[in-house]
């Protein structure tokens, strides 16, 4: 696996209580060639059990990320991918874990990625998988389809190093890709965009439904670049400005980004 793919792809565990899941992941990861590795309010850790079962990736384990708030461990990626075992009520872009693999590596090779796991007795919450692109399903015993943690996240390293061996397709016309927006850039974005909404009665905050989530499941699947956030961002701004009476015009750079950038 080469290792720029290898660091920029961040495996996430939120709340984990169990610190023998812990290790265990971190021995799944380096044993797949991963070495990311992040805690989001993990119940116990540092853990002798942790230790213990990570069997020696010691370097995983206590070189991982902790961190107190969901949307700080997906900050600096570009592309986020949940997991999940169960339905949920409103559908998601859903991936196999092949198809999961080869679009983190091929993201990873321009910025960081994140693969998340929820917790071990009720997975990732609805607000939660709002934040990612994609949800993947391992598939599994439809009686019986529950999966340790530990044990999911080996299949899905497993599935991220045979990805990463057969390597990526150069860009077409030999072109870098445009750079993907962040979560912390769509996460501006989205609270941009519900105070618009807002501000111009469009959403009734007293009943807001489903409207943002939906809303937030159009730009997910969009895979916004940063440079389309500037211009969402100035068309907002714009949209503010006429329902305050303004004139609505925007100035813009040479790049065609907004000059008032909020």
């Amino acid at each position: 696996m080469a290792t720029a793919v290898c660091d920029n792809i961040k495996v996430v565990l939120v709340e984990p209580t169990h610190p023998g899941n812990i290790g265990a992941s971190a021995r799944a990861l380096k044993t797949m060639g991963l070495l990311r590795l992040c805690l989001v309010a993990p119940t116990r850790f540092p853990s002798a059990e942790a230790t213990a079962r990570a069997s020696g990736a010691d370097d995983v384990l206590y070189g991982a990320e902790v961190v107190a708030a969901y949307e700080d461990a997906l900050r600096d990626c570009g592309l986020v991918i949940g997991t999940s075992a169960r339905p949920r009520s409103i559908a998601w872009p859903e991936l196999g874990p092949e198809d999961c693999a080869a679009r983190l590596v091929e993201a990873a090779a321009s910025g960081p990625v994140a693969l998340v796991f929820g917790r071990e007795h009720s997975g990732l919450s609805n607000a939660e998988l709002d934040r990612c692109h994609y949800l993947v399903r391992i598939p599994a015993n439809p009686v019986y389809s529950s999966l340790n943690l530990a044990a999911a996240v080996q299949i899905l390293a497993y599935e991220i190093h045979k990805a990463a061996d057969r390597g990526q397709p150069a860009a077409a016309g030999g072109k870098a890709p445009e750079a993907l927006a962040t979560a912390e850039e769509v996460e501006g974005l989205m609270a941009h965009l519900e105070e618009v909404l807002t501000d111009v009665g469009f959403l009734k905050p007293a009943q807001p439904k489903r409207l943002m989530r939906r809303l937030w499941r159009i730009f997910n699947r969009a895979r916004l670049e940063r440079t389309e956030i500037d211009i969402l961002r100035g068309i907002l701004r714009s949209v503010q400005r006429c329902a305050a009476g303004g004139s609505g015009e925007a100035g813009s750079d040479h790049k065609g980004r907004p000059n008032d950038r909020r």
